[in-house]
Parts: C-alpha cells; structure tokens; sequence
C-alpha cells in the first residue's frame, strides 16, 4: 500500500485559469517527485478598470510518497 500526501499551492496568471495550473504544477514540481494529481480548489479573478488582470487557483497537489 502506498501512501499518498496532499500539499495546498496558490498560483496565478495573466493568461488564463489553465495556465495558472499549469504554473502551479510547474513549481510544485520543482522541490516534489511523483505528483499524480491536482485538485482545484478555488478561482478568483483580479479585475482593474473592469477587465482581468490576473487569474488565480488555489490547488490541492497529490503525490505518492516513496
């Protein structure tokens, strides 16, 4: 049986929701091995004279732990 740990990233982006979690998974994986999963937990937007700016997530990493 393997076990599994859960970390919590926050990321943003200029470009797209999508992108802020590929960004997040980017940086994750920078100092973590054996992701297998990303759960997005939350989105928010921040909006400057009526147009975004940036979009941000809020997401739950998963990864096996050796």
């Amino acid at each position: 049986m393997g076990i599994v740990k859960v970390i919590e990233v926050i990321a943003h982006s200029e470009v797209s929701f999508d992108d802020a979690v590929k960004q997040a998974v980017a940086e994750a994986s920078k100092s973590v091995r054996n992701i297998d999963s990303v759960y997005v937990k939350d989105m928010k937007c921040h909006v400057n004279d009526g147009k975004i700016t940036t979009y941000g997530v809020i997401c739950k990493v998963s990864f096996r732990v050796e």
